[in-house]
């Protein structure tokens, strides 16, 4: 593994449940800024995607884009993650 995909990965394992970040703000803090495009390739090959929560990267326009178990799951992960958001926010 490259030292720019650990970084990818780190970079993805800090991104709140229940928010998500775009190909290019994740290029922008793994430290290549116009990577965004690698971020998406090694987002693909992700190996533990059940650990590093790469579904919770879209396209800058906010279009949910692909991922490794397809975009139903994708769309249902979200979802699922923003109402365990609300609902930890909700008993504070």
């Amino acid at each position: 593994m490259t030292p720019f995909a650990r970084n990818v990965y780190k970079t993805v394992l800090s991104i709140p449940i229940g928010e998500v970040r775009s190909y290019k703000w994740v290029a922008k803090k793994a430290g290549s800024p116009r990577a965004y495009r690698a971020v998406g390739t090694i987002l693909k090959k992700n190996p533990w995607p059940l650990i590093i929560p790469c579904h919770r990267v879209v396209k800058s326009d906010n279009d949910r884009g692909g991922y490794i178990f397809g975009a139903k799951t994708k769309k249902l992960l979200l979802e699922s993650e923003r109402e365990i958001s609300r609902c930890i926010a909700n008993k504070e």
